[in-house]
């Protein structure tokens, strides 16, 4: 399996909790149906985006599907497809990072779809228009499960196409955590992270450590894990205004649990490259020079199809 990387962030969520009808039960919370109104408004801002955006430059056909955990819970998911499918030469399923959801990245998975990538992208819990509490997670191990199971659906549905996975900041700590897992590291053929954050510092898991075991496209200033609640995480200020206005992006007080967990212990890769970038910050794709990162996405990936 090919690897390659970028900067990365992480955050959480809660599973949410179904409410039981019938004689003798009690109804949900009040909490539990604040947590079902907010997730549907969430969602279906995410549809609508969806719906608006779908035909846009006539390059891409984007499109939206609901899918379901075995947890039960409901995920978010879209996809970005060639207007000429019959060149698709592969896959990629797109994990955004903390705060984020994946309809942010659908200008990059358009170029994506140029170079003849069907995009995948999946909120995960607690995020865009999945289910959960905003920004709260449980467990991480709920979005690397769900990762997995998305990664076998969509490989399922595109038989004999290769399978890229890219991850931003804690999706690339997700990504490399399913990456252990034998059966899906034998049926991705390889990962680009992006600021990936593949350690947790106990009072403050948002930022991570960079692994030296792995190869990334990053930037050489690391943020601090200063608790602002709005981060310089892009040197364009319009790409920070889309980002802190936009609703389905969480801008509130983390919803962190208490403790450390370390996302992984090694990995390794017998194909590997590593890209430093002086003076960018976290959110490389959504920085002043973001047609270079795409580029070099892109040229590493044309390479390996």
């Amino acid at each position: 399996m090919s690897v390659e990387a970028f900067p990365m962030r992480l955050k959480s969520s809660q599973k949410k909790r179904k409410m039981n009808i019938g004689c003798g039960v009690s109804p949900s919370s009040p909490t539990t149906t604040v947590v079902d109104e907010e997730v549907a408004i969430r969602r279906k801002l995410a549809m609508r985006r969806v719906l608006e955006d779908n035909g846009g430059d006539g390059s891409s056909v984007r499109d939206f599907s609901l899918f379901t955990t075995k947890r039960g819970d409901t995920l978010f998911t879209q996809s970005w497809t060639p207007v000429d499918s019959a060149k698709n030469r592969g896959l990629v399923v797109l994990l955004h990072g903390l705060n984020e959801h994946s309809g942010r990245y659908s200008d990059f998975a358009k170029q994506l779809n140029v170079n003849g990538f069907k995009v995948y992208g999946i909120d995960w819990i607690g995020h865009g228009g999945s289910d959960g509490l905003h920004a709260y997670v449980p467990s991480l191990d709920y979005a690397v499960a769900d990762l997995k199971s998305f990664i076998e659906k969509v490989i399922a549905e595109n038989p004999g196409l290769p399978c890229f996975c890219i991850g931003h900041s804690t999706g690339g700590a997700i990504i490399l955590k399913a990456m252990l897992d034998a059966k899906i590291e034998a049926r991705v053929s390889g990962i680009v992270l992006t600021s990936p954050a593949v350690g947790v510092q106990p009072t403050y898991p948002i930022f991570g450590v960079i692994a030296p075991f792995l190869s990334f496209l990053i930037p050489r200033y690391q943020l601090s894990a200063a608790k602002k609640k709005i981060m310089p995480v892009s040197r364009d200020p319009e790409a920070l205004l889309a980002k802190y206005s936009d609703p389905l992006v969480y801008t509130g007080f983390i919803r962190a649990r208490t403790g450390t967990q370390k996302l992984y212990n090694e990995a390794s890769s017998s194909d590997k490259s590593i890209k430093l970038y002086d003076g960018l910050l976290h959110d490389l794709l959504f920085e002043p020079e973001r047609e270079t990162i795409a580029g070099v996405i892109l040229d590493w990936l044309n390479r390996r199809v």
